[in-house]
C-alpha cells in the first residue's frame, strides 16, 4: 500500500478528514499552468522578496538538492503535521485545508491550496518555501518551477520532523525548546497514569479506523498511535510492532485477524464518512469484537479523527485529553 499521502482522504484529515487513501496526481490542467506559469514565480512581488532573502543548500529525505531561503517568510506547508508550524510560533500561508482540528482558529487566514494541491492557487500566493507531504516526483518538480521545495516525511518521529523543521526554517533554538518542554510534560503524563493505577507498566494498545468502502485499518507510524507508542507509553502488539519496523503508516486488514492484532487497550478513531460510522457500527455488533479481551474489560475509547493527529499542537492537546479518555 504506498504511504498515505499519495492516497485520496487522509486517515484523519485528512483523514484527518478525508485524506487517506487516493493518489493525488495533479490533473493536465495543472501540469500546463506549472509548466507556462511558473516563469510568473519571478514576478514583481517574488522576485523582490527572493533577492532580499539569502539562500543555503538542503537536502530533502528523498535525496532533492536545492537551495533554500534562510529565513523564509511565505511558507506553504501542504501536509497532515500543519500543527508542527505552528507550535514553532510560525504561521504558514498556505495549507491544504485543516477542517475540525484543535487549532482550526489559527487557521482563518491562511489559504487553502487543496488537496491534491493546486498549482494555480500555489502560484497566487508567491510563498518563499514549499514543505510538501506528497512523494510524487511529477508534482514536486511542477512545484519546483514555483518556489524552492522540500519533500517533508510528515510521518517521521515527532523529535525527528521538529529537529528538521526549526533547522529548515531558521528556528532550530525553537524547536530545541519546545521538544524539551514537551518531553517534561509527557513523561509526567505517564507517570500519573501508572501511579494512579490507570494504566499498568507493559500494557499493549492498538488503534483502528473504517474508511469508506468497508476498509478497517490498524494504525501505526502516524496519527494517535505515534502518541501512544511514547517510550513510556503502551507498548504495540507483535503484528503491529512488524507495521512499525516496516516503516507504514497503518495498514489494511480483515476484521477476522482482528484477535491478533488487537491490544489490552483500544482506541476507534471516529471519522465524518456515514459509510465508515455503519461499517464501524457493523464491527461494533460482531461476535469478534465482543469476544476481543479490550472489549470484555471495558477497554475501548473512541476519539474523533480529526482530533487524533501526531502534530505538534495536537500532540499538546493530547497531554490533558488522554488521561480523561482513560480514565472514564
Amino acid at each position: 500500500m504506498k504511504h498515505m499521502r499519495n492516497m485520496t482522504g487522509t486517515l484523519g484529515i485528512f483523514i484527518l478528514a478525508g485524506s487517506l487513501l487516493i493518489g493525488c496526481s495533479p490533473s493536465a490542467s495543472q501540469a500546463t499552468t506549472a509548466s507556462t506559469l511558473g516563469q510568473e514565480a519571478t514576478s514583481a512581488t517574488s522576485s523582490e522578496a527572493s533577492q532580499k532573502s539569502q539562500t543555503r543548500p538542503y537536502t530533502d529525505y528523498l535525496g532533492h538538492a536545492g537551495n533554500i531561503p534562510v529565513s523564509p517568510a511565505r511558507i506553504i506547508y501542504s501536509g497532515e503535521t500543519f500543527g508542527d508550524m505552528l507550535a514553532l510560533g510560525v504561521k504558514p500561508i498556505g495549507g491544504f485545508g485543516y477542517t475540525n482540528q484543535i487549532f482550526e482558529d489559527q487557521l482563518h487566514d491562511v489559504q487553502n491550496v487543496g488537496f491534491p494541491i493546486n498549482l494555480e492557487k500555489v502560484l497566487e500566493l508567491q510563498p518563499d518555501l514549499i514543505i510538501h507531504a506528497n512523494t510524487e516526483e511529477k508534482e514536486y518538480e511542477q512545484l519546483t518551477k514555483i518556489a524552492p521545495t522540500v519533500i517533508f516525511d510528515t510521518f517521521a518521529p515527532l523529535e525527528e520532523r521538529m529537529t528538521q523543521l526549526g533547522d529548515m526554517i531558521g528556528k532550530p533554538e525553537a524547536a530545541t525548546k519546545w521538544l524539551a518542554d514537551y518531553k517534561l510534560k509527557s513523561e509526567e503524563m505517564w507517570k500519573k497514569l501508572k501511579e494512579s493505577g490507570i494504566m499498568k507498566e507493559g500494557e499493549t494498545l492498538s488503534v483502528f479506523t473504517y474508511y469508506p468502502g468497508d476498509r478497517l485499518f490498524v494504525m501505526a507510524r502516524t496519527g494517535l498511535s505515534q502518541v501512544l507508542y511514547d517510550t513510556n507509553g503502551f507498548k504495540p502488539t507483535a503484528p503491529i510492532q512488524e507495521i512499525l519496523d516496516a516503516q507504514k503508516g497503518f495498514e489494511l486488514i480483515s476484521v477476522e485477524r482482528l484477535p491478533e492484532i488487537a491490544g489490552d487497550r483500544i482506541f476507534i478513531l471516529n471519522t465524518a464518512s456515514e459509510e465508515a460510522e455503519k461499517s464501524t457500527q457493523e464491527l461494533l455488533k460482531s461476535r469478534i469484537w465482543k469476544d476481543l479481551p479490550a472489549v470484555k474489560n471495558g477497554y475501548v475509547y473512541f476519539i474523533d479523527i480529526e482530533k487524533s493527529s501526531s502534530d505538534a499542537t495536537t500532540r499538546e492537546w493530547l497531554l490533558q485529553r488522554i488521561p480523561e479518555i482513560l480514565a472514564k
